[in-house]
Protein backbone atom coordinates (compact mmCIF):
# COMPACT_ATOMS: atom_id res chain seq x y z
CA UNK A 1 0.00 0.00 0.00
CA UNK A 2 1.26 3.66 -1.14
CA UNK A 3 2.00 5.74 2.00
CA UNK A 4 0.65 9.13 1.70
CA UNK A 5 3.08 11.79 2.75
CA UNK A 6 1.61 15.16 1.25
CA UNK A 7 -1.95 15.82 2.66
CA UNK A 8 -2.59 19.04 0.86
CA UNK A 9 -4.40 18.88 -2.67
CA UNK A 10 -3.51 20.18 -5.88
CA UNK A 11 -5.57 21.14 -8.61
CA UNK A 12 -5.07 19.40 -12.35
CA UNK A 13 -4.80 22.38 -13.84
CA UNK A 14 -2.73 24.43 -12.45
CA UNK A 15 -1.12 22.85 -9.53
CA UNK A 16 -1.84 25.49 -7.02
CA UNK A 17 -2.48 24.02 -3.72
CA UNK A 18 -5.74 23.97 -1.25
CA UNK A 19 -6.63 22.97 1.86
CA UNK A 20 -8.13 19.23 2.11
CA UNK A 21 -11.46 20.32 3.21
CA UNK A 22 -13.53 18.90 0.26
CA UNK A 23 -15.89 16.40 1.17
CA UNK A 24 -17.00 12.99 -0.21
CA UNK A 25 -19.99 10.68 -0.35
CA UNK A 26 -20.02 6.89 1.14
CA UNK A 27 -22.28 4.69 -0.75
CA UNK A 28 -22.98 1.16 0.70
CA UNK A 29 -21.98 -1.77 -1.59
CA UNK A 30 -25.63 -1.90 -2.43
CA UNK A 31 -24.80 1.91 -3.49
CA UNK A 32 -27.24 3.10 -0.98
CA UNK A 33 -25.71 6.57 0.55
CA UNK A 34 -24.53 6.16 4.00
CA UNK A 35 -22.47 9.17 4.74
CA UNK A 36 -20.56 12.12 3.94
CA UNK A 37 -16.68 12.01 5.11
CA UNK A 38 -13.34 14.41 4.30
CA UNK A 39 -12.01 13.52 0.96
CA UNK A 40 -8.34 12.57 3.02
CA UNK A 41 -10.73 10.14 4.75
CA UNK A 42 -12.50 8.32 1.61
CA UNK A 43 -8.92 8.11 -0.10
CA UNK A 44 -7.84 5.71 2.93
CA UNK A 45 -11.08 4.15 2.51
CA UNK A 46 -9.96 3.23 -1.02
CA UNK A 47 -6.07 2.73 -0.77
CA UNK A 48 -6.90 0.38 2.18
CA UNK A 49 -9.40 -1.36 -0.25
CA UNK A 50 -12.34 -1.20 1.70
CA UNK A 51 -13.70 0.75 -0.61
CA UNK A 52 -13.49 1.54 -4.45
CA UNK A 53 -13.39 4.79 -6.08
CA UNK A 54 -17.13 5.86 -8.01
CA UNK A 55 -16.12 9.12 -8.82
CA UNK A 56 -13.10 11.45 -8.39
CA UNK A 57 -12.85 15.42 -8.66
CA UNK A 58 -9.98 17.37 -11.08
CA UNK A 59 -7.74 17.37 -7.94
CA UNK A 60 -5.30 15.14 -6.77
CA UNK A 61 -3.61 13.90 -3.80
CA UNK A 62 0.14 14.23 -4.28
CA UNK A 63 3.02 11.47 -2.05
CA UNK A 64 6.46 11.02 -2.73
CA UNK A 65 5.91 8.52 -5.68
CA UNK A 66 3.20 8.90 -7.19
CA UNK A 67 -0.59 11.08 -7.26
CA UNK A 68 -3.74 10.19 -7.00
CA UNK A 69 -7.25 11.55 -7.78
CA UNK A 70 -9.53 13.47 -5.89
CA UNK A 71 -12.93 10.96 -4.08
CA UNK A 72 -15.83 12.58 -4.52
CA UNK A 73 -17.71 8.76 -4.33
CA UNK A 74 -16.70 5.80 -3.10
CA UNK A 75 -18.36 3.08 -2.74
CA UNK A 76 -17.55 0.30 0.36
CA UNK A 77 -16.18 -2.94 -0.65
CA UNK A 78 -18.70 -4.70 2.02
CA UNK A 79 -22.01 -4.06 2.76
CA UNK A 80 -22.42 -2.65 6.33
CA UNK A 81 -25.79 -2.90 8.02
CA UNK A 82 -26.91 0.35 9.58
CA UNK A 83 -29.51 0.78 12.12
CA UNK A 84 -32.61 2.43 10.78
CA UNK A 85 -33.73 4.29 14.06
CA UNK A 86 -30.81 6.58 14.05
CA UNK A 87 -32.06 10.48 14.81
CA UNK A 88 -30.49 13.43 13.23
CA UNK A 89 -30.00 16.48 15.29
CA UNK A 90 -31.78 19.24 15.56
CA UNK A 91 -29.50 22.38 14.94
CA UNK A 92 -29.37 25.60 12.55
CA UNK A 93 -27.74 24.26 9.52
CA UNK A 94 -30.15 21.00 9.33
CA UNK A 95 -33.34 23.09 9.90
CA UNK A 96 -32.04 25.71 7.35
CA UNK A 97 -31.51 22.73 5.11
CA UNK A 98 -35.05 20.70 5.56
CA UNK A 99 -36.90 24.32 4.88
CA UNK A 100 -34.40 25.34 2.02
CA UNK A 101 -33.44 28.63 3.60
CA UNK A 102 -36.37 30.16 3.30
CA UNK A 103 -38.43 31.53 6.46
CA UNK A 104 -41.42 28.97 7.05
CA UNK A 105 -43.79 32.06 7.36
CA UNK A 106 -43.43 34.12 4.82
CA UNK A 107 -41.15 32.66 2.10
CA UNK A 108 -37.76 35.11 2.49
CA UNK A 109 -34.48 34.32 3.25
CA UNK A 110 -34.30 32.61 6.58
CA UNK A 111 -32.01 33.91 9.12
CA UNK A 112 -32.74 32.61 12.27
CA UNK A 113 -34.48 29.66 13.51
CA UNK A 114 -37.67 29.16 15.58
CA UNK A 115 -40.11 27.29 17.70
CA UNK A 116 -43.42 27.18 16.88
CA UNK A 117 -44.71 26.66 20.70
CA UNK A 118 -42.12 28.40 22.61
CA UNK A 119 -39.65 27.19 24.85
CA UNK A 120 -41.30 29.50 27.30
CA UNK A 121 -44.92 28.06 26.96
CA UNK A 122 -43.06 24.22 27.08
CA UNK A 123 -42.57 23.98 23.17
CA UNK A 124 -40.01 21.28 23.04
CA UNK A 125 -36.48 22.02 20.63
CA UNK A 126 -37.65 18.85 18.35
CA UNK A 127 -38.29 18.69 14.49
CA UNK A 128 -42.02 19.40 14.84
CA UNK A 129 -41.50 22.40 16.91
CA UNK A 130 -38.34 23.88 14.91
CA UNK A 131 -38.78 25.48 11.50
CA UNK A 132 -36.64 28.50 9.72
CA UNK A 133 -37.94 32.20 10.12
CA UNK A 134 -36.63 35.33 8.35
CA UNK A 135 -35.32 38.00 11.31
CA UNK A 136 -38.60 39.77 10.82
CA UNK A 137 -41.35 37.19 11.31
CA UNK A 138 -39.21 36.30 14.03
CA UNK A 139 -39.25 39.09 15.94
CA UNK A 140 -42.93 39.39 15.04
CA UNK A 141 -43.51 36.00 16.74
CA UNK A 142 -41.28 36.69 19.94
CA UNK A 143 -42.68 34.02 22.74
CA UNK A 144 -45.98 34.19 21.30
CA UNK A 145 -47.45 31.29 19.03
CA UNK A 146 -48.52 31.72 15.20
CA UNK A 147 -51.77 32.43 15.46
CA UNK A 148 -51.57 34.94 17.83
CA UNK A 149 -49.69 37.29 15.72
CA UNK A 150 -51.03 36.77 12.40
CA UNK A 151 -48.48 34.15 11.35
CA UNK A 152 -49.13 30.86 8.87
CA UNK A 153 -46.94 28.05 8.71
CA UNK A 154 -46.35 27.30 4.64
CA UNK A 155 -45.83 23.98 5.28
CA UNK A 156 -46.03 21.36 9.03
CA UNK A 157 -42.24 20.87 10.27
CA UNK A 158 -41.54 17.28 10.44
CA UNK A 159 -38.46 15.12 10.67
CA UNK A 160 -36.75 14.81 8.11
CA UNK A 161 -36.53 11.12 6.69
CA UNK A 162 -33.77 10.86 4.83
CA UNK A 163 -30.53 11.63 7.00
CA UNK A 164 -27.32 11.25 4.33
CA UNK A 165 -30.00 13.53 1.91
CA UNK A 166 -29.53 16.24 4.16
CA UNK A 167 -25.99 15.94 5.86
CA UNK A 168 -24.75 16.34 2.33
CA UNK A 169 -27.17 18.79 0.98
CA UNK A 170 -26.80 21.11 4.16
CA UNK A 171 -23.18 22.01 2.99
CA UNK A 172 -24.12 22.10 -0.22
CA UNK A 173 -23.71 18.30 -2.58
CA UNK A 174 -22.09 18.26 -6.04
CA UNK A 175 -23.59 17.23 -9.21
CA UNK A 176 -22.13 14.06 -9.61
CA UNK A 177 -23.73 13.17 -6.16
CA UNK A 178 -27.13 13.46 -7.08
CA UNK A 179 -27.91 10.14 -8.76
CA UNK A 180 -27.50 8.63 -5.63
CA UNK A 181 -29.16 10.74 -3.46
CA UNK A 182 -31.80 11.22 -5.65
CA UNK A 183 -34.86 13.37 -5.47
CA UNK A 184 -36.02 12.37 -2.09
CA UNK A 185 -38.20 13.98 -0.05
CA UNK A 186 -36.79 14.93 3.04
CA UNK A 187 -40.53 14.27 4.96
CA UNK A 188 -42.61 11.63 5.48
Amino acid sequence: MHVLVASCLMSAEDGAGAEGTSRALVLNATFEPLGVVSTRRALLLVLATKAELVHSTERIFRSERTTFPEPSIVRLARYVRVPRDRTLAVNRRTVFARDHHRCQYCGSTAESIDHVVPRSRGGLHVWDNVVAACRRCNTRKEDRLPYEVGLVLRSHPVAPRQRVWLLATSGGAPEEWAPYLGEQSLTA
